[in-house]
């Protein structure tokens, strides 16, 4: 049975269960829990036991080293799931010891199959939410990687901290504007739409897309940031309106004045 087909008090049992198994097993230094919950067929199966890892690891300072350990044998295993599973273990991590981790994101980020490398991405976006620094410096070594899905990852990977925090991200943004890449093109106009329409954003992204060089580029991200404000996309979310934001890309868009 799916983990929602399950009554809320069932669900609650499974997800105690999951993290009594998870810790028996860093206790014991064994993989059998570990290993079925990482591969289970049932995404929030999986979920339930990498929240569990994160809890596990940040309330147990003697188990660390060993929890470290046993994610990076399981890192190595050939079930993508689990791989997956230990990157979304470590972004729990990461949220408050990203230091202890890293390692595993150098190497997730160029692991063969795309649900690590998404998980990656997923793992980036929460650990920048919370544990911004040393995410966004660990990303810039990756900004003009010669592999294009690696910059199109860390482009994606660091939109969550922009929703709140535009500034933070968008000197990283900038070092992409003249990336040929389509995808990698793509991804930051839409993030760039993205960081643009919760509330004191859009002054600081249209301030920071003065300071760019790319015309192409801007007009391109100024479209997405209108659209995003749409009835069709984000209105209800949207700090303004759309003509709001028109009005306000018309009197402070230099580009729109030259």
């Amino acid at each position: 049975m799916a983990f929602y087909d399950l009554s809320k008090e069932e669900r609650v049992q499974v997800v105690e269960t999951i993290f009594t198994d998870c810790k028996s097993d860093f206790e014991n230094q064994v993989f059998d829990n570990l290993e079925n919950y990482f591969s289970d067929e049932d995404t929030y199966i999986r979920k339930s036991a990498y929240q569990s890892v994160g809890k596990i690891y940040n309330s147990n300072f003697q188990l660390q080293k060993g929890i470290l350990n046993q994610l990076a044998i399981l890192f190595k295993n050939e079930n993508e799931k689990i791989r997956q599973t230990v990157i979304n273990s470590v972004g729990e991590i990461g949220m408050y010891y990203f230091e202890d981790v890293v390692h595993f994101f150098d190497i997730g980020l160029f692991d063969t199959h795309h649900s690590v490398r998404n998980a990656v991405i997923g793992s980036m976006k929460k650990m920048g939410e919370k544990n911004p620094n040393p995410i966004l410096e660990w990303s810039k070594k990756y900004l003009h990687h010669p592999d294009k899905e690696i910059r199109r990852e860390i482009c994606h990977g660091i939109e969550l901290r922009g929703r709140t925090h535009p500034e933070d991200i968008l000197p990283l943004l900038k070092e992409l504007q003249f990336d040929e890449t389509k995808r990698v093109y793509k991804t930051l106009v839409h993030v760039i739409g993205q960081i643009s329409y919760k509330k004191n954003c859009l002054s600081k992204v249209i301030a920071h897309l003065n300071t760019w060089e790319n015309k192409k580029l801007i007009q391109e991200a100024v479209d997405e940031i209108v659209d995003v404000h749409s009835e069709k996309r984000y209105a209800k979310f949207t700090a303004l309106t759309q003509k709001e934001v028109i009005d306000y890309i018309d009197k402070f868009l230099v580009i729109n004045k030259e």
